[in-house]
């Protein structure tokens, strides 16, 4: 069986332990994955540190050229890659590719291209006012099992055109493809500007809590971003938290339900709802609604779910067990009578992770499907009847990552979008992200701010410098 390394300051190295990675289509081993000791992340850190010296004093340019060559080895190796991801994850070959290829080597090339120029926000005669932005040191970098290649991606992409240094930790679920690519990549990028270390979930409190960490970016749950903050606070560490999101999408009156049905479903159920900022919630008009919840149903009933391997699955399964659990105890609870199931709902018998995209109509808040986030592939369409009313219970979450509005009428649309308290909104599409468009979540759906300038802003500090004459 296949056994995989680290990457600390330039060098593959092995864990004195290893654990399993299970694909979640057959439940079978894929591979195993090192666990990180305390001694091996002490010893990133150190060389991330050491290489942070002479890292920060590269250009722009210079540390866009080493993003450029990622780019064109992951373009080199993307067909193994692919298959790592769709054994690891378990999401289609298709969305793998788009994962690899287009959130991967094309978000590289993207970043490539970002960089922050001083700013001058006085010059007079009275004196000179210049804005810097310092990369803050080392950095910690923690992906979720969702996207893992694209995830880690940005992350790695942000932190390094910043001009900071990074330890990498992949979820326990997902870490092979991460973990191949710092085999690939170990002799383009200086020793110890990136480290890739992967660990149980024991690891990750470690990770954070480590003194010489100065900035945590963490993409995952609400509970655990909280967990991390908290670690963050003893000695001030700088966070960057993409959370949970219950994204409300908003469906007007005016709307043709067949021609809206189709990127309606594809927004809920891309990598089969699991993700973050996926349509969890659709609020349709009372006068489009049944012909809605009907045209939606029946793209449900088409969708093939199956392993990613097979060319024709649209849809792969839940990633892990313990999550799958989760949506089978939501599901449980819409079958105990709190709404009408129009498609799917039922599990077939066999191995593998495998939940048919559920469409969930005549159901209210106060059920766990609208009001918590099931981060799986079941979907609720709420009838309402006044869009005050319908924006108002987009609203009345803790959550806040996205929401969407649907209509003919664009201007119409989007008056109703910037009354959305989300960091995002969209019109006529959900959701819609590139790496140049700062991305980041209102009320308890995250704190900071990723991707564009914005993203690299996060991880440094910011310099005044006052000069009086």
């Amino acid at each position: 069986m296949t056994s995989y390394a680290m990457l600390i300051d330039g060098k593959l190295v092995a864990g004195s332990e290893e654990f399993d990675v299970i694909n979640p289509a057959d439940e079978t081993v894929v591979a195993k994955a090192p666990n990180a000791t305390d001694a091996q992340l002490d010893e990133a850190v150190a060389a991330a540190e050491r290489a942070f010296k002479s890292w920060r004093k590269t250009t722009a340019a210079e540390r866009g050229e080493v993003l450029l060559r990622i780019a064109d080895v992951i373009e080199e190796n993307a067909e193994e890659l692919i298959d790592l991801l769709v054994s690891e994850q378990g999401k289609s070959r298709k969305q793998a590719e788009r994962e690899v290829l287009q959130q991967g080597a094309a978000g590289l090339k993207l970043r490539s291209k970002l960089a922050l120029e001083p700013k001058v926000v006085q010059d007079d005669e009275q004196g000179r006012v210049e804005l810097h932005y310092r990369p803050l040191g080392v950095a910690a970098a923690i992906v979720p099992w969702n996207f893992p290649f694209g995830i880690a991606i940005g992350k790695l992409a942000t932190a390094l055109a910043a001009g900071c240094t990074l330890i990498l930790k992949p979820s326990p679920f997902t870490p092979l493809s991460t973990l191949r690519l710092g085999e690939l990549i170990k002799d383009i990028v200086p020793a110890g500007v990136l480290n890739i270390l992967s660990g149980d979930d024991s690891f990750g409190p470690k990770l954070t809590a480590h003194p010489g960490i100065r900035k945590i970016s963490f993409t995952g749950s609400i509970a655990t971003g909280k967990k991390v903050m908290e670690s963050a606070a003893r000695d001030l560490k700088r966070v960057t938290l993409e959370l949970g999101g219950n994204d409300a999408a908003i469906v007007l009156d005016d709307v043709d339900a067949e021609k809206i049905a189709l990127p309606l479903f594809m927004g809920a159920f891309i990598n089969s709802g699991q993700t973050c900022v996926a349509i969890k919630r659709i609020y349709a008009h009372e006068s489009v609604y049944e012909p809605l919840v009907q045209a939606v149903g029946a793209i449900a009933r088409q969708a093939k779910v199956g392993p990613g391997k097979d060319p024709e699955s649209a849809l792969g399964p839940v990633q892990n067990r313990l999550q799958y659990e989760r949506v089978l105890k939501v599901l449980d609870t819409v079958k105990s009578g709190q709404g009408r199931i129009v498609a799917g709902g039922e599990i077939a018998a066999g191995k593998g992770y495998f939940v048919p995209p559920t469409i969930v109509a005549d159901v209210q808040e106060g059920c766990p499907l609208v009001d918590e986030e099931t981060f799986g592939p079941i979907l609720p369409i709420i009838k309402y009847s006044e869009v005050d009313d319908a924006i108002h219970r987009a609203n009345a979450s803790g959550y806040g990552l996205g929401g969407s509005v649907w209509s003919t009428n664009e201007e119409r649309a989007a008056e109703i979008a910037r009354q959305l308290d989300t960091g995002s909104a969209w019109v006529n599409q959900h959701p819609s992200l590139s790496p140049l468009v700062p991305f980041g979540g209102a009320k308890q759906s995250g704190l900071g701010t990723e991707s564009g300038i914005e993203g690299l802003k996060g991880f440094c500090q910011l310099h005044v410098v006052n000069i009086r004459r």
